[in-house]
């Protein structure tokens, strides 16, 4: 892939049209399809001070490219959606704040009666792949973790540390080693996930407080249950349409670029169109910020896993 920066900081960077209310959007970058100095180099002239002062602080040239690039795929991309309220925002003009478990937030600059759009975000991002999701209305987390994944501990060891009893009991159930380390993962991305929407934090949310229940293919389901929130006593996933839970949240977990699993968690509408239990929509693109974009969604670069469907 040949990558050329452009003429200025606008010319790819088109306005989006917003999520509708039940409708999350997933892009993500790969690393290593970013080769470009002179674009890296815009990227670094969009960040804030202390954002440039974080990335230089990283240690290691790809530390500080994928510090670069998280920063510049939530930039552009927010900025594109705010451009689509005819509020032209420039990506390096953004400013940031954290909530009081440290989530950040756009801390926007409200001028001439102008009203942002309600957009929340949430990012991840591994060694091979960033990952931002954007929804509108909805508090959303996503996690992504490399398939690869190698784990320092043994798993079950790892699971009875940050894990529920019942998770454990379902890995210690596996006989196959492969096989128990992708559920491990998949487990761990969605319980990631979840915590991150509910934007409390692990210390306030621990892994071990709430259980997700991951059935067999046959029966396409999963549960997630616990004593997370007094709001939430049980949240099911089910199959075949393409998320449907009870009471306030709904997942998608999916394969991402042939190599990573991805699980969104968003907080749902209790009514949208009529509907009290409006499934969660899911567009995913891969891009590389000011050079290109692709809808991946119903590809093999982004698969629902468990009867999940985007």
């Amino acid at each position: 892939m040949n990558i050329h920066a452009p003429h200025n900081n606008f010319c790819s960077l088109l306005p989006l049209q917003l999520p509708s209310r039940m409708e999350s959007h997933l892009w993500y970058v790969l690393p290593e399809e970013v080769k470009s100095e002179g674009l890296l180099n815009r990227y670094f002239e969009l960040l804030s001070p202390s954002e440039r002062d974080n990335v230089l602080g990283m240690r290691g040239i790809e530390l500080q490219k994928r510090a670069l690039l998280a920063r510049a795929l939530v930039r552009t991309t927010i900025s594109r959606y705010v451009d689509q309220t005819d509020h032209r925002v420039d990506p390096g003009s953004l400013k940031f704040k954290k909530n009081n478990h440290g989530k950040p937030e756009v801390e926007w600059q409200i001028a001439d009666g102008w009203q942002p759009p309600p957009l929340h975000f949430n990012l991840s991002h591994t060694s091979s792949l960033i990952a931002c999701g954007v929804t509108v209305d909805s508090p959303i987390g996503i996690d992504v973790e490399d398939k690869q994944r190698k784990l320092k501990n043994h798993i079950l060891a790892f699971a009875r540390r940050y894990f529920s009893s019942h998770e454990v009991e379902h890995l210690s159930s596996i006989s196959d080693i492969e096989i128990q380390r992708q559920q491990f993962i998949k487990l761990w991305t969605l319980k990631e996930a979840y915590v991150k929407a509910l934007g409390k934090g692990f210390s306030a949310s621990p892994f071990n407080t709430f259980t997700i229940r991951l059935r067999d293919a046959a029966k396409r389901r999963i549960n997630l249950s616990g004593d997370v929130d007094s709001e939430i006593s049980e949240i099911s996933v089910e199959p075949f349409g393409p998320v449907n839970l009870t009471r306030n949240w709904q997942f998608s977990l999916l394969e991402l670029a042939g190599s990573h699993y991805a699980a969104i968690c968003m907080e749902r509408h209790k009514t949208v169109g009529g509907e009290e239990n409006a499934p969660l929509q899911l567009t995913v693109r891969r891009t590389i910020p000011f050079v290109e974009e692709e809808c991946v969604t119903g590809t093999d670069a982004a698969v629902p896993i468990g009867g999940l469907n985007c």
